[in-house]
């Protein structure tokens, strides 16, 4: 399929050709924009919060469902991973819609058509004159009334997870009858709402995850109050865009999950096969937001409709910095406080690494039971980010080792593996109490940073061939 042009830019000078193991390396480690300053459009008397990430040829507005939160969503590591691939190969702009957010509350719930002077507003502020309008889920319908009233400002549409209409129709099967919507949501998902129980209908991959349950209510409570979320939810089940399909002259590309549970699969068909010359890929899997599950295959659909060119969808093996934290004499300690302020306890660590590994541009891998492995595009920048962490844990009065280590791993799907992780596990047990350890390839990585290292000898690291020189960093 013919890849679609770029989109004009005022001031935008040609970008360069990347070759494939460069694209691949930017996909898996670069961290884009999580440092991106949040700016503010204004649509009259609305300010409307973005964020432009990336310095790729086409524009390419993001236009999620119902909520977002354009801090919060980078919490998250399968959403930032998302948005940096994105990020790679276009200049996403990212934004909250009125009401939600970080953009203003308290203006009411905008119209289809406000929406779209929202985003005309948000195109003028990031100086895009014209964009790929990409809409997720509820997000869908406004990009297509966008794209058929401005053609000229549209370079594309790729939708996900979308439908034309929220409810059921004579013609129009698919879809869930008013009053059964309105039933559902009273009994099935208003009570879990804001605390995430409902993640199994939005993300069954996710559905076992404690801990995506609680970022999930964390970050619906800070992207919208309960007021809005009603009159958002009594919004959509007006919108019927229709009419608006066969009107449609720009190259569209209709993504769907077969086994979606908010969205049925058909809703996406049909409304491909209304949009003159649009293309209909149906995907494998159960999860509504395309951040989630199988994020490579949505990511590889869109790369090569926009770009002409499909990448592997994750380089087997690739360079990184690895580092493994682990609470010192945490069995005694919950022993002695008990389970229930222990796990208060436990919680607070958790957060206070993940702000750490935001700062740092850390990646999040898993956590290790009262750890954490992460992983970095850059040595210093990991020990640096070790140094906040112990920090932050004693402020919690909690002592923590943290092992770090720089070589090839393998990716395996949102896990890694490979010598240098089981390298990294070593060094990490080796640490003392509030030591950071390090291998002698990082410190070795690291020369000419000022970071200062004392020398703790040749160690043997149980199961890895021959004897390592570890190094403690210096407080």
């Amino acid at each position: 399929m013919e890849a679609i042009p770029p989109s004009s830019r005022r001031g935008l000078a040609p970008s360069c050709v990347v070759t494939q193991r460069v694209q691949r390396a930017i996909c898996s480690l670069q961290a884009v924009s999580e440092a991106t300053p949040v700016r503010y459009a204004q649509n009259e008397t609305v300010h409307i919060a973005y964020q432009v990430v990336g310095e790729g040829e086409r524009d390419l507005v993001l236009v999620q469902g119902y909520l977002s939160h354009i801090d919060m969503d980078w919490e998250h590591p399968g959403m930032a991973r998302f948005f940096r691939t994105l990020a790679s190969f276009s200049r996403l702009i990212l934004f909250d819609k009125r009401g939600t957010g970080l953009s203003d509350r308290g203006v009411g719930i905008a119209t289809l058509e406000e929406r779209m002077d929202d985003v005309r507003a948000v195109m003028d502020a990031a100086e895009s004159e014209r964009a790929v309008l990409m809409g997720v889920s509820e997000g869908a319908p406004m990009c297509l009334l966008f794209a058929a009233t401005y053609p000229e400002r549209t370079h594309a549409l790729v939708l996900h997870g979308g439908m034309a209409r929220s409810t059921e129709a004579p013609d129009y099967p698919w879809a869930p009858p008013a009053a059964g919507a309105i039933e559902a949501a009273i009994e099935l998902i208003e009570p879990y709402f804001f605390t995430g129980e409902d993640i199994d209908l939005w993300v069954p991959s996710l559905g076992d995850d404690p801990q995506a349950k609680e970022w999930l209510g964390r970050f619906r409570r800070a992207a919208v109050s309960p007021d809005t979320l009603a009159a958002l939810f009594s919004m959509f089940l007006d919108i019927d865009v229709r009419h608006v399909l066969p009107t449609l002259r720009v190259p569209t590309l209709v993504l769907h999950r077969h086994g979606d549970r908010v969205v049925n699969w058909r809703a996406g068909r049909w409304m491909a096969e209304q949009i003159p010359g649009a293309r209909y890929v149906e995907l494998s899997g159960q999860d509504h937001f395309p951040w989630f599950g199988d994020s490579d295959a949505v990511i590889e659909e869109i790369r090569e409709f926009l770009t002409g060119v499909r990448v592997s969808a994750e380089p087997d093996r690739v360079l990184a910095t690895v580092m493994l934290t682990d609470v010192v004499g945490s069995t005694e300690r919950a022993a002695s406080l008990g389970d229930r302020v222990w796990r208060d306890l436990l919680d607070a660590h958790d957060a206070a690494i993940r702000r750490q590994l935001v700062a740092f541009r850390g990646r999040e891998v898993k956590t290790t039971g009262d750890g954490f492995l992460a992983t970095f595009d850059g040595p210093a920048r990991a020990i640096r980010c070790a140094c906040a962490i112990r920090a932050a844990a004693s402020d919690l009065h909690l002592d923590v080792r943290v092992g770090l280590h720089t070589g090839e791993i393998e990716i395996r799907g949102d896990d890694i593996g490979g010598m240098a992780v089981h390298i990294g596990q070593r060094v990490s047990a080796l640490a003392q109490p509030g030591e950071i350890m390090v291998s002698s390839t990082v410190k070795d990585l690291v020369a000419g940073s000022g970071i200062e290292f004392e020398d703790r000898g040749e160690q043997e690291l149980r199961g890895v061939p021959g004897t390592w020189r570890l190094f403690a960093v210096r407080a």
